[in-house]
């Protein structure tokens, strides 16, 4: 066989993924892996020339973030893997399809949507294909709770939050902060209990006709008696207006402006996990596909953790920011906008900073652990979940790189890893670590790659959609009537997306959801469960993946385990967040 043909096959013929593609990265042969030396022998290294060859940095596509593959073989690799998803999406979507269908039979059928308590009758036994377990626990119920409001930013999206420090500029004025809080704004500003989410960056965005939102600033606190983290205000910034709602507002003042910050909340999110999750690790991965041999055991690593990962962006271009797609459809904002918004995200640095968004870095900047101003945050339902997920990465990834570097020589002299730091400068990686000198930065990098691919984009994306962020009457993807500029709302239905608009929110959110793969191998369980990689790599990484399934399998049983207690709430909060249970989540980007 010649070598560019065994260089295509080794990528598309060696074994199946999720949806039925034949499209893996490891050869038949049970050599060992092996690190990269001078002494390497002459194959190995024409076959790598070869491998770079064919591997070219191509425009990027769904915005202007990341290269994307080109070239003789990483262009028919990415397309094979984008049809492959392509068909895998649509056999999907034709399951949603039939949910949807008698979801909207049913709602019709009940007189349609005439108050918020209706939009529960759109879950009730529906979907069971697609969400078969609805919306977590407390959520249709306890959505007008001030906590699960405040508490949704410790979880559901907890990437935008930061803490105010004491000499920072506030954004705007509460006049009645100390009646709600018991401190003047001021006063919990120089105590170190003021938050604030910021997404007055969304007020630029062009609005589509007929479909309305804001560009919401939030003040949030941590409350000087219950130590609670609760709301404080809201400045909704709509076009004309200079409002700030507050708790002390009207019921119905008060919730539309929550509703106001959820839909913010969700498309910063949905854009920033497209640059954080996907333009960066997809980046990192083809930088390493560029100058690692696929006798290398970090190659290795990186194909498990990468699965299919070309295929997403393409679908999220054809299939999402399209013209007349679903963002267009569905949002007060276009899809173009949605790339402009990503693009923005990454240009900054904000989502695509590979080393400053490592786990605890990321929190620890934004004031949300380990800080020194202030009080600790009582409850962090996300620090909580994922901290115990990236230690047990931590522990492979440690355990797997001593197997392979004995000593700093070792990582020193290992010419193609030194040469993968080298090519982030072409690749154009974001604040990748510029040298390569010992194994705790090897450990750092692989970590982080295997957090970004399982927890951060199981957090904002995939089950999170249709569990929570998504889910109506609470997260309306849109408006359908001009929001007030005066406070008195006596109604929020004229503000609410009517059967056909919710039926369309609801099928969009459920395509990402994966119900098949609860307690199967895609999970983060599993992420390094494969016999194939683990016969190549020794008995030590073998007993490692072994030890990081059963303190997943372990800690899954704990989430699974939380129910209500008597104080009514569930793990702190007043719904059941599970989003991070290890036998629910994948391992890897899945969309």
């Amino acid at each position: 066989m010649p070598k560019m043909r065994y260089q295509l096959c080794f990528l598309l013929c060696a074994s199946s993924s999720a949806h039925g593609a034949v499209l893996s990265p490891w050869r038949r042969d049970m050599s060992h892996f092996s690190i990269g030396t001078s002494s390497s022998s002459s194959t190995r290294a024409s076959a790598l020339a070869e491998k770079r060859a064919g591997w070219e940095y191509g425009p990027s596509i769904a915005g202007n973030t990341a290269f994307y593959p080109a070239g003789s073989i990483g262009g028919p690799v990415a397309k094979a893997q984008g049809d492959s998803f392509e068909a895998f999406s649509d056999k999907l979507s034709a399951k949603n399809d039939e949910d949807a269908k008698a979801a909207q039979a049913s709602i019709v059928a009940a007189g349609g949507l005439n108050t918020l308590d209706d939009y529960a009758k759109l879950y009730n036994g529906l979907w069971k294909e697609s969400a078969p377990k609805g919306p977590y626990p407390g959520l249709l119920t306890n959505y007008t709770d001030d906590l699960l409001f405040s508490m949704a930013q410790l979880s559901d999206n907890p990437y935008k939050i930061v803490r105010v420090s004491k000499d920072a500029k506030l954004p705007f004025s509460v006049s009645n902060a100390d009646a709600i809080s018991g401190q003047t704004l001021e006063a919990l500003r120089s105590s170190g209990r003021l938050f604030l989410a910021d997404y007055l960056d969304q007020k630029y965005q062009p609005q589509s006709a007929g479909k309305y939102g804001a560009a919401c600033q939030a003040y949030f606190y941590i409350d000087p008696k219950s130590q609670n983290f609760l709301p404080l205000a809201i400045k909704p910034n709509v076009e004309g207006s200079d409002l700030v709602y507050t708790p002390r507002d009207s019921t119905n003042d008060w919730l539309l402006a929550k509703m106001m910050f959820n839909l913010n909340s969700f498309w910063y999110a949905q854009w920033y996990h497209l640059g954080a999750t996907h333009a960066v690790s997809e980046i990192v991965y083809l930088s390493a596909i560029r100058t690692l041999s696929e006798e290398h055991p970090v190659m290795a690593i990186l194909h498990r953790l990468m699965k299919d990962a070309w295929a997403f962006r393409v679908i999220g271009r054809d299939n999402l920011i399209n013209p007349g797609g679903p963002i267009d459809q569905l949002f007060p904002w276009a899809g173009s906008q949605a790339g402009n918004y990503t693009d923005s995200l990454y240009h900054s640095g904000e989502s695509s900073s590979f080393q400053a968004n490592y786990f605890e870095a990321n929190l620890k900047k934004r004031g949300l652990i380990d800080s020194s101003f202030g009080p600790e945050i009582k409850a962090f339902p996300f620090y909580r979940d994922a901290s115990v997920i990236h230690a047990a990465i931590r522990r492979f990834m440690t355990t797997f790189v001593e197997s392979y570097y004995k000593d700093t020589s070792a990582i020193v002299n290992d010419t193609e890893l030194q040469a993968w730091i080298h090519e982030a400068i072409p690749a154009q990686i974001v604040d990748f670590p510029s040298a390569l000198k010992d194994k705790q930065t090897l450990i750092d990098i692989l970590t982080h790659m295997a957090h970004l691919v399982s927890v951060v984009h199981g957090t904002l994306n995939t089950n999170a959609l249709a569990a929570s962020t998504g889910v109506l009457p609470f997260h309306p993807l849109a408006f359908y009537s001009p929001l007030p500029t005066a406070k008195g709302v006596t109604d929020i239905m004229p503000f609410m997306p009517q059967v056909e608009a919710a039926i369309g929110q609801i099928s969009l959110v459920v395509d990402f959801n994966r119900p098949t793969f609860v307690n199967s191998g895609e999970t983060i369980s599993h992420m390094f469960d494969n016999t194939t990689i683990l016969a190549r790599m020794g008995k030590e990484v073998e007993k490692a993946e072994q030890d990081f399934r059963l303190a997943m399998k372990n800690y899954s049983a704990v989430i699974r385990d939380r129910r209500f207690g008597e104080d009514g709430l569930c793990g702190d909060m007043p719904y059941c967040w599970t989003t991070l249970d290890p036998d629910t989540a994948s391992y890897w980007l899945t969309i």
